[in-house]
């Protein structure tokens, strides 16, 4: 199968005539970056290892370089497109796999759909995802039921690299995906790799989803309480813990300083230095935490 993939032309001369020849041009405001690399794809395709008849949901086909991969794979694809321009292309590319049944086109933004009831579970997720979508786009394949059973993400590397971050360079995102998955980064992937050429480099990431999570069903109650808490300490990230949770949340300095003894947590440590199972501890030690929910940067 590996050969059959590697024989299609793929380059970024070959995204232009393709594009040029379908009436399309790349939109930066869509962030419209196609995969011009087929070692790239044949990196892709071998993570994603898509077997045959499993369900697959890929978000931002574009052209459907990996749609086609995941398709000669005989996998089962449902695709999400927002582009009018390009679904159309793809109504034409796939008409066989539309007609028989192997593919299934959504026209529409990603945002606007239910993610995790337009493929019937077991699912996995596969998708060169567009960046400025990435993090709402995790929220929601990650955080309700039922979750992918894997994910095989394109993102911009400095996502890639947050999401993966360690105790001392942990933001909200990291937080909230690694209490959700486990992270592997599985390729660096330069910007050269895409036409037209973002300009920043990329990587592949694969998510495994956590069997089960800490606080029970993703998304339930208690859940939603160690986000609140999580949120409080990013709002002011360079701050001390024992001075922003009081500051953050209805809860008394004394109280918040008796909280973090308990779990062996300095109170001078700022929110970055915390893993999961610190937020976790913390949050059994403190008090019911109160309805707030004001946002925070991921």
């Amino acid at each position: 199968m590996a050969g059959s993939r590697a024989a299609a032309r793929l380059d970024p001369l070959e995204v232009r005539r393709t594009l040029r020849a379908a009436g399309l041009r790349a939109s930066h405001a869509r962030s419209q970056n196609f995969l011009a690399d087929p070692d790239v794809l044949e990196a892709i395709l071998d993570l994603a290892a898509a077997r045959e008849d499993e369900r697959i949901l890929e978000i931002g086909p574009g052209l459907g370089i990996l749609t086609g991969g995941l398709l000669d794979a005989r996998a089962a694809v449902t695709a999400i497109e927002l582009d009018r321009g390009l679904a159309e292309y793809l109504r034409q590319r796939f008409a066989g796999p539309i007609e028989a049944g192997r593919l299934r086109l959504i026209e529409g933004d990603a945002l606007d759909q239910d993610l995790l009831a337009v493929v019937a579970p077991p699912f996995s997720v596969v998708a060169n995802l567009p960046y400025h979508v990435t993090s709402p786009i995790l929220h929601r394949l990650l955080g309700g039921s039922p979750r992918p059973d894997r994910l095989v993400l394109m993102l911009q590397l400095e996502v890639a690299e947050r999401i993966a971050a360690p105790p001392g360079s942990m933001s909200y995102l990291s937080a909230f995906v690694q209490y959700h998955a486990e992270v592997e980064i599985a390729r660096r992937v330069p910007a050269a790799a895409f036409e037209p050429a973002p300009k920043v480099d990329s990587a592949i990431v694969v998510l495994h989803p956590r069997e089960r999570v800490a606080l029970g069903e993703p998304g339930g109650v208690a859940e939603d309480r160690l986000w609140r808490l999580v949120q409080a300490g990013f709002r002011e990230r360079r701050k001390m813990l024992r001075n922003v949770l009081p500051r953050q949340l209805p809860v008394d300095p004394a109280t918040v300083d008796a909280a973090l003894a308990r779990v062996g947590i300095a109170g001078d440590r700022r929110p970055q230095t915390l893993g999961v199972s610190d937020w976790l501890a913390l949050l059994d030690a403190l008090p019911p935490l109160g309805d707030d929910r004001r946002g925070v940067r991921s």
